[in-house]
């Protein structure tokens, strides 16, 4: 018990400055990420499926979550999470759970990268105090002027000193002693900056507090209307990413987290029940979706964290800091969050796996990069939508090999035969016309097909239709089927 007492105040003080910084560029009140994490502890921490790995708020969705408040409003969010909810506690009973670890690890990291390049181009207009135009490409597109307005601003340059001190911090850190090495470095940050706003009374935004009562606000009826004035078909789409993007976050952690301890692995359909009833309640009460997040869970592992016991008790400690200290949060400069957010956003693009992976598995780099530059130029669910359908495409086209063999005897009376072999699909369908329509067209053809694992649908018709435009001419065609 007393690793896991240590363990869990570890992991509170890693969780609360992360809490508040994704609640505030996810656009709501800061008080909506503590729910969230609180809930992520007393719910699903209580919940079986994964020991170690902790929930709560998370960066990844935090660009999914804006554009969702942006076009439906702050009331509309917590229908999405709700449903979202639900139905990863359907997918959890129907046992989909395992089925995440098939999503292919090139789209998942370009999804990953997409996140931390519009997470880092809205939060650097934050780091200057400043609103960030809205989607992805304005962002982009309006950063160079963002710097000139930073330049001509004494405001904005002191915003922009804190956060900058925050990402170096952040960076710099883990090169610290052990001992400085105890405080978390995102806990550290916060309270250097903090401290310097009070000392120098530095004119920067600091955190809104409404306090934790006042910030709770359940769906309603109301709600469900305006998702219903603002477009169905924006609403499912929304509900669908947060649903899979918080499903497939938290299970790819889960896999991380069994890596770094040798108790009990995970059991995946436990564990997204799991998370399906902590957002459920999240979206009951208004606040933002949860996931497992890896670098809570890390530390948790790391503090030596031995039962769930450790994420249930980082649960209580934020919620008596949410009810005893709430005044405390009005103090943080929004610059600093900015800062954190921009340092998470780095480690979400995968730099070191792309070198590699481009050297040795080309096509999968080529996908990693479409998906995160998709996510950039149209929304969190199309890019990935994309990012998904080339994947398939790819792999379509890596396992329709066939090979075609041309057999010409000497003897013209002889037949030509023709030995197609592999797995015939309408991707090499060209390939297969190609070679036969430069047969001659007054032998005899003899098309072996004995030797196909796979044969389609489309090419059996072409390869039907080629054999009877054969047999009408001076030629006669011969087809050997596979038994059925």
């Amino acid at each position: 018990m007393r690793s896991d007492l240590t363990a869990s105040v570890v992991v509170f003080l890693v969780a609360l400055p992360l809490c508040v910084g994704v609640a505030v560029a996810s656009g709501v009140p800061a008080e909506l990420g503590l729910v969230t994490g609180i809930v992520g502890g007393l719910v699903t921490g209580l919940l079986p499926g994964s020991s170690l790995q902790v929930s709560g708020p998370a960066a990844g969705l935090t660009v999914l979550v804006l554009e969702a408040v942006t076009e439906f409003g702050l009331g509309a969010l917590g229908v999405f999470v709700l449903v979202a909810g639900v139905l990863q506690l359907v997918m959890g009973v129907l046992k989909f759970g395992r089925w995440f670890r098939a999503i292919s690890i090139a789209v998942v990291e370009g999804m990953l990268a997409g996140i931390g390049l519009v997470l880092i181009a809205g939060q650097l207009y934050a780091m200057a105090d400043a609103k960030a135009p809205g989607s992805g490409p304005a962002n982009l597109a309006g950063l160079p002027e963002l710097v000139v307005r930073t330049a001509r601003s004494p405001e904005a340059l002191a915003a922009f000193a804190l956060a900058a001190v925050t990402v170096a911090l952040m960076a710099l850190w883990k090169h610290l002693p052990p001992k400085v090495r105890v405080v978390p470095a995102p806990l550290a940050a916060v309270v250097l900056t903090t401290t310097a706003v009070a000392l120098f009374r530095l004119p920067v935004k600091r955190v809104d507090v409404q306090g934790l009562l006042g910030a709770i606000r359940p769906p309603s009826l109301d709600d469900l209307g305006g998702i219903m004035d603002a477009g169905v078909v924006g609403a499912i789409g929304t509900v669908v990413a947060i649903t899979l993007i918080a499903s497939a976050e938290s299970l790819f952690s889960a896999a991380a987290v069994d890596r770094l301890h040798s108790g009990p692995g995970t059991h995946y359909d436990k564990e997204l029940m799991a998370q399906g009833a902590g957002n459920a309640v999240c979206g009951a009460l208004g606040a933002l979706p949860m996931t497992a997040v890896i670098v809570r869970s890390s530390a948790n592992v790391q503090a030596g964290a031995r039962t769930k016991a450790s994420r249930v008790l980082h649960g209580v400690w934020l919620l008596l800091f949410a009810a005893l200290l709430p005044a405390a949060l009005g103090l943080i400069p929004v610059a600093s969050l900015a800062g954190i957010l921009v340092f998470s956003g780095w480690k979400l693009i995968p730099l070191k796996e792309l070198g590699p992976l481009w050297r040795e598995h080309r096509g999968e780099a080529l996908i990693l990069v479409a998906t995160a530059v998709a996510i950039i130029a149209t929304s969190m669910f199309e890019g990935v939508l994309a990012g998904l359908l080339l994947a398939v495409a790819k792999t379509a086209w890596e396992t329709s090999h066939v090979h075609v063999d041309v057999e010409d005897g000497v003897d013209r009376n002889e037949p030509v035969r023709v030995v197609v072999s592999g797995n015939a699909t309408f991707l090499r369908l060209p390939r297969i016309l190609d070679t036969l329509e430069k047969l001659p067209k007054d032998r005899h053809i003899e098309l072996d097909l004995l030797g196909l694992r796979h044969l389609d649908h489309a090419c059996s018709t072409a390869l039907s239709n080629w054999a009877d435009r054969h047999n009408k001419e001076e030629g006669a065609t011969r087809v050997l089927m596979p038994a059925a």
